[in-house]
């Protein structure tokens, strides 16, 4: 049963942020995945801590293009809220990320902070704030969301500077009925109307709930729902690679057993210009857990990332169209999970 069946979607969206832990790949992943048994039993791939060289790895131009690699600080909301943001931007600076993306401007950080000397910080530290996840709706009117308190989410981006904005729920907030995600859609217009005329772009990113079918229709996914009636000019997406694939695995037959097979990178090759921005994850085949892999460390896991970023970056006109933010929902050790994952992301070659 999905997890958005309960009736609560904004907290379940919290949980699933905090809790889950696995990917997984459905067949027509198995290439992408660089898997060469069966989707539910590939191998992982070469893992760092071997000492054998990366996936990738060669004399080629790097696959990732330069001052694009940003991380989402989710991933480091441990070492935040302990040491605040000056020393946690001061070791990304060390790693060589180039952009930071905000889940809250506190995130329990040690000691006050403004939203000016947020911006100034991350600047002086070559650190590009280039987006945010607030919430899509709240019960409470008083709620940081975007249904709540719009022009106050709004403020705060263009204050940081960000030429994003985004949410990181489903559009659940009415259900999961093609004309529930039709509403929700034209809320998300309205939000991307509003980012526009600010400058920026609104963009939702996705977990693997949004592949699922409408439950009054189960011949439509719901994510064409959302492609299908938001402004293209409007409402961008982060796709999120790592919960694209366990979507693919758990959504790639119809609740009535037929065939619905689809490949995560196929929406982006078809649509560039709606993805600015991707979350960077990896994971490790595991069959017994019910999506298929364990999260881990971007480079120890299977996703061939030296295949997915050249497929988008070698498109005409879209080397430095999008930002490539690197994350894991609950690193063992914050640190060395940005640093690694910058290692093996700025070390991927094109092959000649």
């Amino acid at each position: 049963m999905s997890r958005f069946s309960q009736t609560d979607p904004e907290l379940t969206h919290r949980l699933t942020r905090r809790g889950m832990l696995g990917v997984a790949a459905g067949t027509t992943a198995a290439a992408l995945l660089g898997a060469a048994a069966a989707p539910a039993t590939a191998a992982p791939g070469t893992a760092s801590t071997t000492g054998t060289a990366p996936r990738g790895a060669g004399r080629g131009r790097p696959v990732l293009p330069p001052g694009r690699l940003g991380i989402q600080l989710y991933s480091l909301r441990d070492k935040v809220s302990t040491l605040g943001f000056a020393p946690v931007f001061a070791e990304l600076e060390k790693y060589g990320y180039d952009e930071v993306e905000f889940a809250g401007y506190t995130q329990g950080s040690a000691g006050p902070i403004t939203l000016a000397q947020l911006k100034r910080l991350a600047r002086n530290h070559g650190l590009n704030p280039i987006g945010s996840h607030v919430g899509y709706y709240s019960s409470d009117p008083g709620a940081y969301t975007f249904a709540q308190n719009l022009t106050k989410v709004l403020d705060d981006a263009q204050a940081l500077g960000l030429k994003h904005i985004g949410t990181a729920s489903g559009p659940f907030r009415y259900g999961s009925t093609v004309d529930a995600w039709k509403r929700a859609a034209e809320e998300f217009n309205t939000y991307g109307a509003a980012a526009k005329a600010r400058g920026m772009k609104f963009y939702q990113h996705n977990h693997s709930e949004e592949f699922s079918f409408a439950t009054d229709n189960p011949k439509v996914r719901l994510y064409d729902v959302l492609l299908a009636e938001t402004d293209p000019d409007l409402v961008f997406l982060e796709m999120d690679i790592f919960w694209a694939y366990s979507g693919q695995f758990r959504f790639s037959k119809r609740p009535d057993g037929s065939a619905a097979p689809f490949e995560p990178l196929d929406y982006v090759l078809k649509q560039p210009h709606r993805y600015p921005l991707f979350h960077v994850k990896d994971g490790v085949s595991d069959p017994a857990n019910q999506y298929g892999f364990r999260m881990v460390d971007v480079g120890d896991g299977d996703i061939d990332y030296q295949r997915f970023i050249s497929a988008v970056t070698r498109l005409r006109g879209q080397r430095f169209a999008h930002h490539w933010q690197a994350e894991h929902d609950n690193p063992t050790e914050s640190f060395t999970f940005a640093r690694r994952s910058s290692e093996h992301l700025h070390s991927l070659r094109e092959k000649c």
